[in-house]
């Protein structure tokens, strides 16, 4: 199988879900594509089967933030100080979607750990919350609220939050690599009472963490990149066949 891998740097949230869609339709059994981006001006994106309405759009318009739909499911990050990947591959027999999410985590792993060693303990969760009974709970309007099984963690807490969806035979993946804090300004965008908004706050900060928090340094983030791409190559052992740039990082 060949592999291409997609450098297409930052563009608005319309841009990112759209290309990724693109890709699906270009997959074929013998191509697959490994993407990174990121999003100007930062966006807030919603789950497939989220509702527009539990984001404030007269703020989110009057702060410049974009508001997206996934084609994945979940629910609504702020994508900020972060990097995305996505990842289009065909389904064949060697792998199935779950095994698929799995072997994403783990190449981005290996790619934080050649970043800074100090990931060297990064894990995989091994529990699957309950989704439906999570999307009741108040809090259940944030992605990053919880940890679906095989997400990365760091001591516990978030650092990698991705989502999948089946399209005809093709996987399509993609997930947020958080890099700095400002994720966590979602809360000012949910619309909500006070209590409530408190109680996301209190989630976000006791659940996630950043390349940043652990670090204690600034994101290099043509070496993370880079970093994550050769975690990536090791993991599935593959060389990109081709390599196309778009907008600066």
């Amino acid at each position: 199988m060949k592999w291409t891998l997609i450098l297409s740097g930052l563009n608005t949230g319309e841009y990112n879900m759209n290309f990724d869609i693109e890709l699906t339709s270009k997959c074929n059994p013998d191509l697959a594509y490994f993407r990174l981006y990121r999003w100007q001006p930062f966006c807030i994106s919603l789950g497939a089967n989220q509702k527009i309405e539990d984001i404030d759009s007269i703020k989110t318009d009057n702060d410049g933030i974009d508001i997206v739909k996934r084609p994945t499911g979940g629910r609504a990050i702020l994508h900020a100080e972060e990097l995305t990947y996505s990842a289009i591959i065909p389904l064949h027999n060697k792998l199935t979607p779950k095994e698929i999410y799995e072997k994403i985590s783990r190449s981005l792993i290996r790619g934080l750990t050649t970043y800074n060693q100090i990931f060297s303990n990064l894990e995989l969760e091994n529990l699957q919350p309950n989704f439906p009974e999570l999307l009741k709970q108040p809090t259940g309007v944030l992605c990053f609220g919880s940890t679906a099984k095989n997400e990365v963690k760091f001591n516990g807490k978030k650092i990698i939050g991705s989502a999948q969806r089946k399209l005809d035979k093709v996987i399509l993946q993609h997930g947020s690599i958080l890099c700095g804090t400002y994720h966590q300004k979602l809360i000012e965008y949910i619309n909500s009472d006070k209590s409530n908004k408190e109680l996301f706050a209190k989630e976000l900060f006791e659940k996630t963490t950043e390349i940043e928090t652990v670090t204690g340094t600034p994101i290099n983030y043509y070496s993370l990149i880079n970093s994550i791409i050769e975690g990536f190559k090791k993991e599935w052992q593959v060389e990109f066949e081709s390599v196309i740039k778009g907008n600066s990082f």
